[in-house]
């Protein structure tokens, strides 16, 4: 059994956008580590290069492509990459995002920043996602949207970002109806507090906003959960074994 677990990407090519850091990072290491060749798309280049040499120093399979998710012929430069240098595509994670505008009151929102983050978190997710089923083609695959409770079943920090999590929680819903006969599986996953650089980021804002001291946030940032954790729940539901999962997914 546990054999069966630890190979069960054994063969399979996971392209991973925001692959440098937070969830994406451990999913990366994760999923290598079960077998599969990983590629890391992120803009990062140092922690990109950084996190795909990890994995290769541990014996894993990684490579890193410069990506700004929010430029389409980036997007469709990782998925040619990728079948470039392992010639096929199985499974998508989408885990590039970003939070800003946390606690500023929608009538002084800036447009530029509500803009931004849409542009990165729900435009860069529908740029990977489309590439990516133009590449799987009819021998399909698996995509799994990282969104968030913000926005889907609770409220946000930040006006822009629930705005933007929900849309991609949405994506995932309807996402199925228009792949075509494309056996291509959608799940969106929905990860809560979860130690992450912009989870941490986001909770020191809190804290700030209403008032806590410095040792308050540093527990408050101690009580966050692995990434780990959220990399597991990934990492089967990319394998051939979460088959009938269907919909979103929530996790701590």
């Amino acid at each position: 059994m546990g054999h069966t677990r630890l190979s069960a990407l054994a063969g399979k090519v996971v392209v991973i956008t925001g692959g440098s850091s937070g969830i994406g990072r451990a999913t990366a290491g994760l999923c290598a580590r079960r077998g599969a060749h990983v590629v890391i798309g992120d803009i990062d280049e140092t922690r990109g290069a950084n996190t795909a040499g990890n994995i290769q120093e541990a014996g894993g399979s990684a490579t890193f492509v410069r990506t700004d998710v929010t430029r389409e012929d980036d997007c469709q430069s990782l998925m040619q990459r990728t079948m470039e240098i392992q010639g096929q595509l199985d499974i998508l994670i989408t885990s590039a995002g970003i939070l800003q505008g946390a606690y500023i009151d929608v009538a002084e929102f800036d447009l530029e920043i509500f803009e931004r983050v849409q542009h990165v978190n729900v435009r860069g997710t529908f740029l990977a996602m489309k590439h990516a089923v133009i590449t799987m083609g009819q021998r399909g695959g698996t995509i799994l949207l990282l969104a968030s409770p913000a926005g889907v079943t609770g409220g946000s920090s930040s006006i822009a970002y629930g705005t933007s999590k929900a849309a991609v929680h949405g994506l995932g819903l309807v996402a199925k109806d228009h792949i075509g006969s494309r056996p291509i599986r959608v799940n969106t996953v929905c990860p809560g507090s979860i130690s992450t650089p912009l989870k941490h980021t986001n909770v020191a804002d809190t804290g700030r906003a209403h008032g806590h001291s410095t040792a308050k946030i540093a527990a408050a940032q101690q009580a966050l959960f692995s990434p780990e954790g959220v990399a597991r729940v990934l990492a089967f539901l990319a394998s051939d074994e979460a088959s009938y999962v269907q919909g979103a997914v929530f996790t701590k």
